[in-house]
């Protein structure tokens, strides 16, 4: 396995949470656990984890092999991030103000929802296709292998409900809820 497959890996749970959050707009569910755990979700394994080895780890090594952070595809990528914590900031704040009693709040949550969704599925289609496939032409066997164990490395260091299998697990609960798939 290489880096870009690992992060890839985390791309079809991710892409999924965003289908989930779809449908929760489209049945404009009110349900607050479901909201913030979503809102959870998405803070510690799509952003907090899997952001993490992106932007501390893959990044900066590509940096080194002349990817600047200031522009082409991982400036890109990186100020998409900081646009999905906006979104997701906006999921959070209308949340709070959703159960605080203000039911206008509902509207700031589905169109931040909305905006996440379409921001991380054009954003995963950029680095799966084309970013990542750069970073598979730069990095050789020694830097995938080392990526790989600084993966781990986050893994072991990410709170225990959002490390990938229980994440995977949440995000297959939820999507027996919204999506009807099998568990």
């Amino acid at each position: 396995m290489t880096a870009t497959q690992n992060l890839e890996n985390d791309h079809v749970h991710i892409l999924q949470l965003t289908e989930i959050m779809q449908k929760m707009v489209e049945g404009k569910t009110e349900n607050t656990e479901h909201l913030e755990l979503v809102v959870k979700l998405v803070r510690n394994f799509a952003d907090g984890f899997h952001h993490a080895k992106e932007e501390d780890l893959l990044f900066p090594m590509l940096g080194k092999k002349g990817f600047s952070p200031q522009q082409g595809p991982v400036a890109v990528m990186l100020a998409e991030h900081v646009q999905g914590r906006a979104f997701i900031k906006g999921v959070a704040d209308g949340i709070e103000a959703f159960k605080e009693g203000n039911r206008n709040a509902l509207e700031s949550i589905y169109t931040n929802m909305e905006e996440y969704a379409f921001l991380l599925t054009a954003h995963i289609g950029k680095e799966n296709n084309i970013l990542f496939r750069m970073a598979d032409e730069a990095l050789n066997a020694e830097e995938n292998a080392l990526l790989l164990v600084q993966f781990d490395d986050v893994e072991k260091h990410t709170e225990t409900a959002y490390q990938t299998i229980n994440a995977i697990k949440t995000i297959n609960n939820l999507a027996f809820i919204y999506l009807n798939q099998t568990k």
